[in-house]
């Protein structure tokens, strides 16, 4: 009698998938998902990066023209050393803003503009008194505007008093 055997699945080939193996699975992914991740936001950074180191610069051309321009007398009349103030009871009268191209006085930046390429820059003085409840023509305000590109414009101001 010849004798039958099953052929049967040995119980390795039976079963599905293991807790292990899945949890490799899931490694995997969550490195790949992860590198990935890292790539990207590297690349936005740099992004970002760069777009700091340009308003970086425009900072930098708007500060070193409003220090340039605060270090100027505050009037075309103002005497050597700023004493007797124009307009004072002793001093000469005051000129006003008026630009003539010296720049020698705060008035004379109004209207200025220069431009390297990337950054326009311009300047805007006016007569700002009344900002402190002093009579106008005592107090200058002077406004710096940096274009920046692809940005909003960055903006500084100060004011020059009449001393």
């Amino acid at each position: 009698m010849p004798s039958h055997h099953t052929a049967s699945i040995p119980p390795a080939l039976e079963r599905g998938i293991t807790l292990i193996e899945t949890i490799v699975f899931l490694v995997v992914i969550a490195i790949s998902l992860t590198a990935l991740a890292m790539v990207f936001d590297q690349r936005m950074s740099h992004e970002s990066s760069v777009n700091a180191a340009v308003r970086l610069r425009a900072l930098e051309m708007a500060q070193a023209k409003l220090d340039e321009i605060l270090a100027r007398k505050f009037d075309e009349n103002t005497p050597p050393g700023g004493i007797p103030a124009c307009g004072s009871a002793n001093g000469p009268v005051c000129a006003g803003i008026v630009p003539d191209n010296d720049f020698d006085d705060v008035g004379d930046y109004d209207g200025y503009n220069e431009s390297n390429g990337a950054h326009a820059l311009s300047v805007n003085v006016v007569e700002a008194g009344s900002d402190f409840g002093q009579a106008n023509n005592l107090v200058r305000r002077i406004t710096v505007t940096v274009s920046v590109p692809g940005g909003s414009p960055l903006v500084l101001a100060a004011y020059r008093v009449n001393f």
